[in-house]
């Protein structure tokens, strides 16, 4: 099978892929959700005129000139309107939110008042008709549109959706992610291990990715290396509804890579296998039913940089969510060999300077060392064929950080 360029494998991935489906949630647990259909505005808001501010509801002709003195009538808090009509010489104590009483049209703000005792105050700037309140409708009317479908619950959102009377809203479903580690050198963190022996750590960051565009994610564990112990795995992911099954290790060309074979055995039609990049060029994508499965490659460094090109924008498309890569221009902060026929993803940390970004590679590139990746900030992007390059040339990068 030929190997597949970045580009058309992505296109790929993603051809066909729609959300995940609805769900109504309460608005208290909808942050950062996708909302599947717009909301609409079940009430006017404010409902009434109200106070902006805490002063005195009048009669704009009363306090027009200087000096101006009033008699207080009542009060007004928020929550409980005056009964009472304002007239003339009158005004009510009112506070922000409030609605404005009857024959009242301007705020007085308590600054501009001096009290005189026994009911009466004495203004002390003029204040024009209308200042100070809060037109009805002002922010929204019942039955507009507030929020599109497609909109991220930000906190924004979610106030204006309960200030609108939703206390439910209808979100797109979350993707479920199962992931499945491969391989009898495997142990889960905390374990002692043997002398052949090492810690599984690519399910954490491919989780982290994962979680990071909203989806939920299944962990599975660690299969051993036969396909009987695989297919149990898979098994189990079809049954909890996974949307995408992501398998980790096990899909290159060695005699203990069986996750092909277990996967077509469960009727899996094989998309591609093998891509034009480094790293992650065993990168393996299939459809058994609705489920899409994305086979990452065992090397650390490779199955991390493949959830950044691959999973994550896959998991975002189902979850409803726009997920583009921060692809920016940068120079380079050293000299780089001429490429061959894999686009190339090299760690490197990117720093600004007068001129703009400058994006400088790690001497070594081993896809097995997540110190590296873990340091750096970002990926230079080499495309195939590119030859070399001297320091201060320009280039792509994708950020990670």
């Amino acid at each position: 099978m030929a190997l597949v360029p970045v580009a058309e494998a992505l296109e790929r991935l993603l051809d066909g892929a729609g959300s995940s489906g609805r769900e109504s949630v309460a608005l208290m647990d909808a942050a950062d959700r996708v909302l599947a259909e717009p909301v609409v505005a079940l009430r006017t808001q404010p409902p009434f005129n109200a106070s902006a501010m805490d002063g005195y509801a009048a009669r704009a002709a009363d306090v027009a000139s200087m000096p101006a003195r009033l008699s207080v009538i009542g009060m007004a808090p928020a929550g409980r309107g005056f009964d009472g009509v304002v007239g003339k010489a009158q005004a009510v104590r009112i506070f922000t939110g409030a609605p404005l009483p009857e024959g009242a049209d301007t705020i007085v703000i308590q600054e501009n008042v001096r009290d005189l005792g026994g009911g009466g105050i004495e203004v002390t700037e003029p204040t024009a008709e209308g200042r100070n309140i809060r037109r009805i409708g002002l922010d929204f009317s019942k039955g507009d549109i507030l929020l599109e479908k497609g909109r991220l619950l930000d906190p924004a959102a979610l106030s204006l959706a309960a200030s609108a009377n939703h206390p439910y809203v209808n979100v797109v479903k979350r993707p479920l992610a199962a992931i499945i580690a491969t391989g009898d050198e495997l142990l889960p963190p905390g374990s002692e291990l043997g002398p052949d022996q090492i810690i599984s750590s690519n399910a954490y960051g491919v989780a982290a990715a994962a979680q990071s565009v909203g989806a939920r994610v299944l962990d599975l564990g660690i299969a051993a290396d036969r396909k009987e112990a695989i297919a149990a795995l898979v098994k189990k992911a079809v049954e909890a509804g996974a949307d995408v099954i992501v398998t980790l290790g096990g899909a290159s060309v060695g005699d203990h890579d069986l996750i092909h074979d277990v996967l077509t055995g469960e009727g899996m039609t094989l998309d591609f296998w093998k891509l034009a990049m480094r790293p992650g060029k065993p990168l393996m994508f299939g459809r058994m039913g609705n489920i899409r499965c994305v086979g990452l490659p065992g090397n650390p460094v490779a199955s991390l940089v493949c959830s950044q090109l691959f999973l994550k924008p896959l998991l975002a498309r189902l979850g409803g969510r726009d997920h583009r890569q921060d692809v920016r221009e940068a120079r380079l902060g050293a000299a780089m060999s001429a490429n061959d026929l894999r686009q190339d993803y090299v760690r490197a940390v990117v720093k600004e300077d007068a001129d703009g970004l400058v994006a400088t590679p790690f001497g070594i590139q081993d896809s097995s060392m997540l110190r590296m990746l873990a340091d750096a900030n970002g990926l230079i992007v080499r495309a195939p064929f590119a030859p070399a390059a001297a320091a201060g040339a320009p280039c792509s990068v994708l950020m990670l950080r």
